[in-house]
């Protein structure tokens, strides 16, 4: 309630009372698009952590249908929690092994050792990896930004020569498909879709949004930390110099 004076004069005046009524201000909301954009992030982040650090993805979103597993590897998750969905991507031979190359090189594995083909289990095994850590990131960014949880499956990871639909096994709300084309650094293909309810985050008021923590510099700093409390055995100085006064 506000109050707002007119004077009349230099003493004189009346106040009339004003009701304001409190208005909510919205806040943007989060839609599909924007989850998309976040396992976006995750996928050229791991990809880069893993020796792919020129991945790029298209600005342009496809909506689609259905999802579907094609062509020369395929891989999906399914999530469940706040919200559920599946996550598939779909690489051609040249994607997939450009990408296990680069990942392995910078581990130091040396080339002679390397799968030549993309039907290889090794390659399978891998590319299963990498979606592991992929949606790992995606969902703990979701828990960061969102503030809700979701629980991923096994990637489950194939070789086929022809496309396969997918769908997941719970009845989503509304579902809502999308696709987004990935190019690496030698211009190979890889498709992301993302299927999920039809859901709205609505920000209520503001919160910090702490910095997400890295587990490799979580260990090595608790490493460090450790090292740090060990010192050098030493001897019982005082000891010591009580038996050499004594000559023993």
């Amino acid at each position: 309630m506000d109050k707002i004076i007119f004077k009349l004069g230099s003493n004189k005046g009346f106040t009339v009372t004003v009701n304001k009524l409190a208005t909510a201000k919205r806040s943007r909301s989060i839609t599909t698009e924007e989850v998309l954009l976040i396992l976006c992030h995750s996928v050229t982040e791991v990809l880069g952590n893993a020796g792919n650090d020129k991945v790029d993805y298209s600005p342009m979103v496809q909506k689609i249908n259905k999802t579907c597993l094609r062509p020369d590897i395929g891989c999906f998750v399914l999530f469940d929690g706040g919200f559920s969905g599946l996550v598939i991507i779909n690489f051609t031979a040249e994607s997939a092994m450009e990408i296990y190359r680069k990942y392995l090189l910078s581990m130091g594995m040396p080339e002679n050792e390397l799968a030549q083909l993309h039907t290889s289990d090794e390659v399978g095994n891998v590319m299963g990896e990498i979606m592991n850590q992929i949606v790992g990131d995606f969902t703990n960014k979701v828990r960061h930004q969102l503030r809700t949880s979701i629980t991923q499956s096994q990637p489950k990871m194939m070789a086929m020569n022809k496309q396969v639909q997918i769908s997941v096994n719970t009845t989503l709300d509304q579902p809502q498909s999308r696709r987004v084309t990935f190019t690496t650094e030698k211009n190979n293909i890889f498709y992301l879709e993302l299927s999920m309810d039809k859901t709205e985050f609505i920000k209520l008021h503001d919160f910090d949004e702490a910095e997400l923590e890295n587990p490799d510099d979580i260990l090595a700093e608790n490493k460090q930390q450790k090292d740090e409390s060990v010192s050098p055995a030493h001897g019982n100085n005082d000891f010591d110099d009580l038996m050499n006064d004594l000559g023993i």
